[in-house]
């Protein structure tokens, strides 16, 4: 059965509204004026609406579950802090949030190499 359209307009304005949540807090949080890191359920307390059921519409609408954008957009400014060599990776860990170990790891899992190594092949 196809969804009416209504539905799907509805389904892309909770995504957009999602990242655009998502994005203005880790904007917040990398600015400093924010202190610690948001959780989905965070998010859908300022949307108005349930995590679940915000997690299903994304899903749905774009085949990812929201805390792949989440992950993405830390990725994303971990490689800009990466890039600054006066920090150690125990440094861009702690600014993100994680433990050195654990950002070693999760930042493997979504780029493939270690922390240090992408940042010996910036310097490259």
């Amino acid at each position: 059965m196809k969804l009416p359209q209504k539905y799907m307009n509805r389904q892309a304005e909770i995504t957009a509204s999602f990242l655009e949540e998502m994005n203005k807090h880790i904007d917040d949080f990398m600015a400093g004026r924010v202190e610690e890191m948001f959780h989905l359920k965070d998010i859908a307390g300022i949307m108005c609406l349930h995590p679940v059921h915000i997690s299903n519409v994304i899903k749905l609408h774009t085949g990812f579950h929201p805390c792949h954008f989440y992950e993405q957009r830390i990725v994303e400014e971990a490689k800009k802090l990466l890039s600054d060599n006066t920090l150690t990776i125990g440094d861009v860990a702690t600014r993100l949030t994680y433990d050195k170990s654990n950002f070693t790891k999760f930042f493997k899992q979504y780029e493939g190499m270690t922390p240090t190594v992408y940042r010996s092949l910036l310097s490259n």
